[in-house]
């Protein structure tokens, strides 16, 4: 074994406080596309063997949510070739992952607005949802056509219609009525925020829930996010301390 090899085994085994829920920006695709002379579509599909790393990971060390931002509602911004090119991505991976992520007993659940999505993708996500429904290994999240924003407007627009129906009062409107209609209702917030590909911001990601929830940047695209990179970031994460606006 060689000494960074040694290392990152040492990391690993040390690492005893792992976040129970895990949320991750994977960003850098493009960027990773064109450093390698590629077109913009082959970092995506990169970046897939990532996600595939980190679920593995994910499950060996105990983490039991996992939240990934693969599209957002402001990512339709993008080239008409580059979002169709994604959107066929995202079928071609539910369709090809599907087995083994059951064999794997892996709960999915995509998060995000899906009347703008086409009828083929949305029916792949609603079998695979349901595939995998009844699964507790490890749930994985994944949002698509995902904004903070939008979700915030959609969970007030849904308290309003219950409002309107006489279900609730005005009055009875507090932070967890609000929390039960986002689309992470039942969730309990993420514990680390990781960001790959060198920015430092949070680009309209779980805006309500990661009010107190550790960040981790790292300027590694996601293609290039290793295994020894996700571990130091538990690493790190196992030294904070979480106050939650309190005293330790």
């Amino acid at each position: 074994m060689s000494e960074k090899e040694n290392h990152n085994a040492k990391n690993e085994k040390k690492c005893k406080i792992v976040p129970h829920h895990l949320s991750i920006i994977m960003d850098g695709n493009g960027r990773w596309a064109k450093k390698h002379n590629l077109p913009r579509f082959a970092g995506h599909q990169a970046g897939v063997k990532t996600v595939r790393m980190i679920i593995t990971e994910s499950i060996k060390a105990g983490v039991k949510l996992l939240t990934l931002y693969a599209f957002s509602t402001e990512n339709w911004k993008r080239s008409k070739r580059e979002i169709n090119s994604l959107m066929n991505l995202f079928q071609d991976v539910i369709k090809k992952e599907k087995k083994s992520l059951v064999e794997n007993q892996i709960k999915v659940k995509f998060i995000g607005h899906r009347d703008s999505l086409s009828a083929p993708l949305q029916l792949a996500m609603e079998e695979l949802e349901d595939a995998t429904k009844n699964y507790k290994k490890l749930q994985l999240n994944i949002g698509i056509n995902y904004g903070g924003r939008s979700e915030l407007c959609h969970a007030f627009q849904s308290i309003l219609q219950q409002i309107r129906e006489g279900n609730i009062k005005s009055s009875q409107i507090d932070q967890s009525l609000v929390s039960q209609h986002l689309f992470t209702a039942g969730l309990p917030d993420p514990d680390l925020l990781i960001r790959t590909g060198g920015e430092k911001r949070i680009s309209n990601f779980l805006l309500w829930q990661i009010a107190y929830t550790e960040l981790w940047f790292t300027k590694m695209f996601w293609p290039d996010f290793s295994k020894e990179d996700l571990w130091k970031a538990f690493n790190d994460y196992e030294k904070r301390v979480r106050k939650f606006g309190g005293e330790v």
